[in-house]
């Protein structure tokens, strides 16, 4: 399976070890830049169980490891800070009752950076539970920067309202601030609600939208033939290459909506780590 999803995706820092940690101690203080220099704090957690709709509760953030870290870390290091601090961080959020730490949790891209949680979580397998953080993460990010194009794309591929419809919870023509919401009920849903109905609605969606970009790259050519054809060869060339570019996003969609379903898959069985 890829690694990178389909959607628009330093020092070693460890922002979503940082939220973890910010989480656990309530609504005091915001997650802000500041906690860029707990760099390589994921590894200061201790051993949790991963995956399970039980996770145990990872052990407390110690500074002093956290410090001894800032130097480095290597690729197998780096991979069990990130799968300690994807379970650290939704343990947290779903041991809190305090709406701001959802809140917190669910806007981390706009308030410590995309490029923090990147460096975390980006090179994580799909099937693995950073990795399908990360997926949704940046599926929240692009159809909140695309919401036109993507409720565009959605009321083509979905004129009739369908299972995918009911599952991912879209209207059957839903608006740009439909796409909005739904973007954050997706991502909140995987922490404060059933994870891997969240992961379901993802895939259903990702896969609707890749539907709705293969009609569109069929449509642009067959308006550019109905219409005369072609003025020229470079003219054809660029509607057909525009064409392709969106089929290839589409096939991306559709394998990232695969990892989507089989990372719902895994943590029904208590395998996603």
């Amino acid at each position: 399976m890829s690694t990178r999803p389909a959607f628009p995706d330093s020092s070693n820092s460890s922002a979503a070890a940082a939220a973890a940690h910010a989480a656990h101690n309530g609504a005091a203080g915001s997650l802000g830049p500041g906690f860029g220099s707990l760099r390589a704090a994921g590894a200061a957690f201790g051993p949790a169980r991963m995956g399970s709709s039980r996770p145990s509760r990872p052990a407390q953030l110690d500074p002093a490891v956290a410090d001894g870290l800032a130097g480095g870390m290597d690729p197998q290091a780096l991979s069990e800070m990130s799968h300690l601090s994807a379970a650290a961080l939704l343990d947290r959020v779903r041991h809190s009752e305090d709406p701001a730490v959802v809140e917190r949790v669910l806007t981390l891209v706009e308030t410590v950076g995309v490029d923090e949680i990147a460096e975390l979580w980006s090179d994580a397998e799909p099937d693995s539970l950073p990795g399908v953080l990360w997926r949704l993460y940046m599926l929240r990010t692009w159809m909140r920067s695309n919401r036109d194009s993507i409720a565009h794309l959605w009321r083509l591929a979905e004129p009739v309202a369908t299972t995918a419809s009911a599952i991912a919870g879209v209207d059957q023509a839903p608006s740009e601030d439909d796409i909005v919401r739904l973007a954050d009920s997706i991502l909140s849903g995987a922490f404060v609600g059933d994870f891997a109905v969240a992961l379901e609605r993802a895939a259903a969606f990702t896969d609707v939208v890749a539907l709705g970009l293969r009609v569109e790259a069929r449509r642009m050519v067959t308006r550019a033939e109905a219409n005369g054809g072609f003025s020229s060869d470079a003219d054809e060339k660029a509607v057909r290459t525009k064409a392709a570019r969106l089929m290839h996003t589409a096939g991306s969609l559709m394998a990232t909506a695969k990892d989507f379903q089989h990372g719902a898959n895994l943590w029904r069985r208590g395998r996603l780590e």
